[in-house]
């Protein structure tokens, strides 16, 4: 059965004897049958309204009256001036706890569990937090990032291949011990509609997601958050940020200014035109507005982005270019290898660019394949270090932009060691992943801070503790279920995700007008439900 096991490819689909035939589409992406697929549709109508032979546009750039108008068709010239939101939705129940960000009891993470704890959290008793690696004579508690991991933990170990040290010492964060079902699509774990409602929106889209859902990942999103309106668009790949600021031919052709002038005269001509058609159908008004508004986005595209590289694979801060090596986070043989972490790096690629740019105010990237219990704890090593290559990815570009960044990395359920120890190299002398458990489950958030670390709340060491532990395990390594209201509900700890995304604005005291029967109960608890001191002050310039 070992060798077996040995022999099993780690991205190859995952059949497990105590799960049911996969079904459905959840089912499919948590064991690794499907990474997602895109599609991109475009077309034009009423193209007979322009015409050629009346430009009215006469300066560079969008005029004045047009871009006072943008905001009724739903376009931000500046973005929202908010932080900008990625979180990562690993499909399966993945490991986050002890092996990964470390949990402790009532007294924060250097509260430590105790070893039997660890241990159904995959971590020998030689490895324990509180005792000392021998090869490098370093703890295995480790504070680099300001949350604390595990020292070989393969999220951090990802994470600071992909993040320069030198902006790894601006990151902190927190984690929530909050369980959540194992195996079902009902853990409604995304916050995007949240963060949205909160502020967050950017100059081309609201929302990004790299899979086709309501969500825009694995998880469901609570149904209290939902607004049609809000969908997230899907994007996975470079050439889906090319079509959604795809400016055509016309600025291949043309210069930028020259493009602009003429899609506004379009527009002129077109709200002429409409201004004297009647549709004879019961919303005329609502049809002109949307040509009209058409226009002006297709104007307001040629203006900003004609001339601008926007494809994430040609950006050297991303993938490093010809003649250019080094420059990038991602080298052009590993983002163009063709492999899963290729897919996986172009995914997080596209929506990091989408995101820290303001064209998009928060991007959700769904990784499939965590339901990884079963096999030789190699398997969760490897993916936990790729999907850590991805968060750090998305810290260092924001580093790189010089742009504030929140990241949330969140699973459905988690799992559990037996004990057995995986000796292989990738295993790393760790547990195996025997079983899910949703009792060892958890979430983090990370928070990137141009120049300076954010501070996390409170006057004394011991306070700041329970701030950036927000809940606790008991020593045997579950979550107790009374210590916060995110522990023992998902859509509270969407709550208390949306709240601290916004207390980084200092707009905390605006969570209950927005958010009603929230369920996180009065101002003082929502004060221990908090991370972090405001970074900025209201809004940010993006």
């Amino acid at each position: 059965m070992a060798n077996k096991r040995n022999a099993r490819h780690w991205d190859a689909p995952q059949l497990h004897g105590d799960h049911p035939r996969p079904v459905t589409r959840r089912q499919f992406v948590a064991q690794g049958f499907k990474t997602g697929a895109a599609y991109t549709l475009g077309g034009g109508i009423l193209s007979l309204f322009s015409n050629p032979r009346e430009v009215m546009a006469q300066q560079a750039g969008l005029s004045a009256d047009l871009q006072s108008m943008l905001g009724t068709c739903g376009v931000s010239a500046n973005g929202a001036g908010k932080i900008p939101f990625i979180c990562f939705d690993l499909a399966g129940g993945a490991n986050i706890a002890g092996s990964n960000v470390l949990i402790g009891q009532e007294g924060g993470q250097r509260d430590f569990l105790g070893t039997a704890g660890y241990e159904k959290m995959g971590l020998p008793g030689d490895m324990v937090p509180g005792l000392i690696d021998p090869t490098s004579n370093q703890p295995y508690d480790n504070f680099d990032l300001g949350l604390g991991f595990h020292l070989d933990s393969a999220f951090r170990r990802g994470i600071l291949t992909s993040l320069d040290p030198l902006n790894a010492q601006f990151v902190n964060g927190a984690v929530i011990p909050a369980r959540s079902d194992n195996d079902t699509s009902n853990n409604p774990h995304n916050p995007l509609y949240g963060i949205a409602r909160a502020g967050a929106n950017g100059n081309i889209l609201s929302l990004a997601g790299s899979e086709n859902t309501d969500s825009g990942g694995n998880s469901m999103l609570p149904l209290a958050l939902y607004d049609p309106e809000l969908r997230p668009t899907k994007v996975d790949r470079p050439a889906d940020v090319v079509n959604l600021v795809d400016t055509g031919d016309l600025v291949g052709i043309l210069s930028k200014e020259d493009a602009t002038a003429v899609m506004e005269s379009i527009y002129r001509l077109s709200d002429r035109k409409m201004s004297q058609v009647n549709t004879q159908i019961t919303r005329d008004d609502v049809i002109k507005e949307m040509v009209r508004c058409g226009y002006l986005k297709a104007a307001d595209i040629a203006d900003r982005f004609g001339g601008v590289p926007i494809d994430p694979a040609l950006d050297p801060e991303i993938v490093d270019q010809p003649g250019s090596p080094g420059t990038g986070i991602f080298t052009d043989t590993e983002f163009n290898a063709g492999n899963r972490d290729a897919i996986e790096f172009q995914k997080t690629a596209s929506i990091m660019k989408l995101v820290i740019n303001g064209y998009a105010g928060a991007g959700c990237i769904e990784m499939g394949g965590y339901d990884y219990h079963g096999g030789r704890r190699a398997e969760g090593e490897v993916k936990d270090f790729r999907a850590g290559r991805c968060m750090g990815a998305c810290l260092e570009y924001a580093a790189r932009r010089n742009v504030p960044l929140m990241m949330y990395v969140f699973s459905d359920g988690s799992l559990s060691s037996n004990g057995a120890i995986d000796t292989t190299i990738e295993g790393r002398g760790k547990g195996e992943w025997s079983s899910d458990n949703s009792s060892t489950a958890a979430s983090f958030f990370l928070v990137y801070n141009p120049g300076t670390r954010p501070a996390i709340i409170g006057a004394t060491v011991e306070e700041q503790a329970r701030h950036q532990q927000i809940g606790y395990m008991d020593a045997g390594g579950s979550v107790q279920r009374s210590a916060t209201p995110a522990a023992n509900n998902v859509s509270l700890l969407v709550n208390t995700v949306i709240l601290n995304y916004m207390a980084l604005h200092g707009e905390q005291g605006l969570f209950g007008s927005l958010f009603p029967n929230n369920g996180l109960g009065s101002s003082a608890q929502l004060d221990s439900l908090t991370a972090f001191e405001a970074i900025v002050n209201g809004v940010i310039s993006t």
